[in-house]
């Protein structure tokens, strides 16, 4: 193997080494829950004393799960274009080394020819068909030149043509790896982010005693029970009759077979989901795939009125679209709500909904 050759396929395997150490998801942990009261986003610091009102307590312990879960999109959203520019490294790395490889033929051609004219005396083939006495050897060579100048003349075209091609898939390949570096601090700063907020909530639950925590359970279900009433009394499921597509009635039925299973962040499966994680999850085994993310599902896919909402569509919640569930009937959703909970059944309008997405509109 010659030198050029060997360095690029050593570069091409270091490529694909570091994009493997780049790409690695980063450690699970127990991941978060939009917040009912988004508005207010105090701090880690903010942690009143076990004395303090439990409702003041759990509008914190929403705000602090909302932050998370805002933070768990970032990461998540982070990890989905790491996954493709690594691939989109990997593959322009391949295609260096087949065009250095294509680069190495072409010189050996190019050799072969200058190899051939030694060979010949140094006369080139018009000078020695000139000479010739014979007209058919005359001939004959008219038309070898005529073929020998074109395949020359494409040799050379061929090879400037490959090392442009190296040229670009290099400066390609930087372009993209200066976006997976940069990827990846965006994906670490969103992780940091994740742990500093669910450490804060954990901290402040931990000062409770064991009927302090008890009782806050109680106001979170009430507070629940509360909003999901105030969303029934609207009236706005008199309406709500649709029957869901063949493929929603898969995704609802994976969705269903997830429940009890643990919210982690970042987690996409099998054993434990984040809240887009368990959408994009149930919608992909349905043979739809959606976007990762609960933005991105906002952001992507169709807008339906919650009247015409139908199982299988995603609710979307939040003004920040930072939690996503899956619709049921019923004015029900199955979700993975939030750290230290599981995928269960909520009221549809337990939390404030942003609106309402269809996946194989």
């Amino acid at each position: 193997m010659r030198s050029g050759k060997r360095g690029l396929l050593t570069a091409a395997l270091t490529v694909l080494c570091a994009v493997t150490v780049l790409s690695a998801p980063g450690t699970a942990f127990a991941a978060p829950h939009p917040a009912p009261s988004p508005t207010a986003t105090p701090g880690p610091a903010a942690t009143p004393a076990p004395g303090k009102d439990l409702e003041e307590i759990r509008r914190k312990l929403d705000a602090l799960y909302h932050d998370a879960a805002v933070a768990t999109d970032a990461y998540n959203a982070a990890e989905e274009k790491a996954r493709k520019q690594s691939a989109e490294i990997v593959a322009l790395a391949k295609k260096i080394v087949e065009g250095q490889q294509k680069l190495e033929k072409l010189k050996d051609q190019a050799g072969a020819a200058a190899r051939d004219q030694y060979r010949t005396g140094g006369l080139s083939a018009t000078a020695q068909f000139l000479l010739s006495d014979d007209p058919g050897q005359f001939l004959d060579g008219a038309g070898r030149v005529l073929q020998g100048q074109q395949a020359a003349k494409k040799l050379m075209t061929e090879k400037t043509r490959t090392q442009k091609e190296l040229r670009e898939y290099a400066q390609d390949a930087s372009a993209r790896w200066k976006k997976l570096e940069e990827g990846r601090k965006a994906k670490a700063a969103a992780k940091k982010k994740i742990e500093k907020q669910i450490d804060a909530a954990e901290k402040l639950q931990s000062r409770l005693e064991k009927k302090e925590k008890e009782r806050l359970a109680r106001l979170e279900q009430e507070a629940a029970d509360r909003a999901q009433t105030a969303w029934l009394d609207t009236g706005v499921l008199k309406d709500v009759h649709g029957k869901a597509s063949a493929q929603g009635e898969k995704a609802v039925k994976y969705a269903t077979q997830q429940l009890g299973k643990p919210y982690v962040w970042g987690a996409e499966g099998p054993d434990s989901f984040d809240c887009s994680g368990l959408t994009s999850q149930a919608w992909a085994s349905a043979g739809h795939p959606v976007p990762r993310t609960s933005q991105e599902q906002w952001r992507q896919l169709k807008h339906v009125d919650v009247k015409d909402m139908r199982p299988g569509d995603l609710v979307i919640y939040f003004d920040d679209a930072s939690h996503v569930a899956m619709y049921i009937g019923d004015g029900a959703i199955i979700h993975a709500p939030r750290p230290g909970r599981t995928v269960t059944i909520a009221g549809a309008g337990s939390m404030p909904i942003l609106g309402v997405v269809r996946p194989d509109a």
